[in-house]
């Protein structure tokens, strides 16, 4: 793109690799040289914890309020409650009230490691879009804002179409989803002031929806922008490991784990992934990317310190980096790594080496194990695990094991 934007904000999206798409470029570059931008991005309360999946988006709102614009974190207290369709290819499990302010709580903790919620005119906000959708009258929300809607267009969209297209059921509640988040926009612009919402490119019909709407509602100009929806290198969907998704609250991924998800990145993704989720200057980014051979370890070992201290702080990110160095390079048993404590019930006569390989997370099932033992990738404390039959008992654990699958992926087992 040849587009030369005025503004630090529109720089860093374009020269980092944020940017897929925008309504207006230029518009949008003016608005944001002319005074404080309101923006934000919708976030669902499906669960506890956002996982890595997210981070670009927290890394697009980050960046908004360091270059002078007021982030704003929507919670989708109303929306969870219907569950968004897009390019989903089943309907999403449906939450009561008590859960989703759970989920909200623990979301909360991840947004202020990263943004700085205060009275100050970039101030971040957090708003839940409860606050408008739980007291809508259903007959006036109909005759005032359904009316904009052409079902035709909204048939047209990618992520209905291609549900109609696998002739999967698209139930009446989630088609009003996407009436539902034009509405957040509608309602952040006029109680907020809020000119931009941006989002994964996934969300592009909903965000030109919003646009729309609020055009012939208030007839206010506001802007939508998404970022790419990052695969890694070898297609797989950012934000799921081995043992599934990387989520950033520290209780259902240790700083450890995230720091080794950074560490396992592929190559060919590394100076990617520092001017995405790094602040490191861009011509740095590039730089480390480019290193090839066992040079390229070490920028995958400032990426894993640079993305933990953003989220955990320092002090983590030099813990699980000396955890991991411990674990590696000395062969020992590093204190940060992922534990399994068993009690004396648990192991009774013996446990089977598969079952603790399960328990432990290094497996996802007794087949998976045992292949992985077959196939001479699991180790215990350090030497090859050929014997799928073993049964540990209680005397093996009166030393903390340490159990490895592959090169990378390792877990102690102790008796608690």
């Amino acid at each position: 793109m040849t587009y030369h934007p005025k503004s630090d904000f529109m720089n860093v999206m374009i020269t980092r690799g944020f940017l897929a798409d925008c309504t207006d470029y230029q518009g949008l570059d003016e608005a944001f040289s002319k005074g404080v931008v309101p923006a934000y991005i919708g976030f669902d309360a499906t669960a506890k914890s956002l996982h890595v999946g997210s981070l670009i988006q927290i890394m697009m709102l980050r960046w908004l309020q360091k270059t002078g614009h007021k982030p704003i974190t929507l919670m989708g207290g109303g929306t969870t409650k219907v569950g968004d369709p897009s390019f989903r290819a089943d309907e999403r499990p449906l939450l009561g009230p008590e859960q989703i302010d759970d989920n909200i709580a623990g979301i909360k903790q991840v947004f202020s490691a990263y943004l700085d919620y205060d009275d100050a005119p970039t101030g971040a906000m957090m708003i839940n879009n409860a606050e408008w959708l739980d007291g809508l009258n259903y007959l006036d929300f109909l005759r005032d804002i359904g009316r904009h809607f052409s079902i035709n267009r909204m048939l047209s969209f990618e992520s209905v179409k291609s549900r109609l297209d696998r002739e999967q059921s698209l139930s009446f509640l989630e088609f009003n989803y996407m009436i539902l988040q034009a509405y957040d926009f509608l309602e952040l612009n006029r109680r907020y002031g809020c000119l931009l919402q941006m989002g994964g490119s996934d969300q592009w019909g909903n965000i030109v929806n919003g646009i729309d709407l609020t055009r012939r509602v208030l007839d206010h100009e506001i802007y939508g922008l998404t970022s790419p929806l990052l695969t890694t290198s070898d297609g797989k969907k950012m934000g799921k490991s081995l043992s599934g998704a990387v989520w950033l609250n520290p209780d259902m991924c240790s700083p450890y784990e995230f720091w080794q998800f950074w560490r396992n990145t592929t190559d060919a993704d590394t100076g990617k992934f520092l001017k995405l989720y790094t602040e490191l200057p861009v011509e740095e980014c590039d730089r480390l990317g480019a290193l090839e051979g066992s040079d390229i370890n070490a920028a995958k070992i400032i990426l894993a310190n640079e993305v933990t201290t953003l989220l955990h702080g320092a002090e983590a990110a030099k813990t699980a980096e000396a955890t991991a160095r411990e674990v590696f390079e000395k062969g020992g048993v590093g204190d940060d790594l992922p534990t399994l404590t068993l009690t004396a019930e648990d192991i009774g006569d013996g446990i089977s080496i598969v079952q603790l390989i399960v328990k432990s997370g290094l497996a996802k099932t007794g087949k998976e194990a045992k292949r992985l033992i077959a196939e001479n990738g699991a180790k215990l404390n350090d030497e090859a695990l050929t014997e799928a039959g073993l049964v540990i008992d209680a005397a093996a654990l009166a030393q903390p094991i340490k159990l490895s699958a592959g090169k990378k992926r390792h877990a102690l087992v102790q008796l608690g």
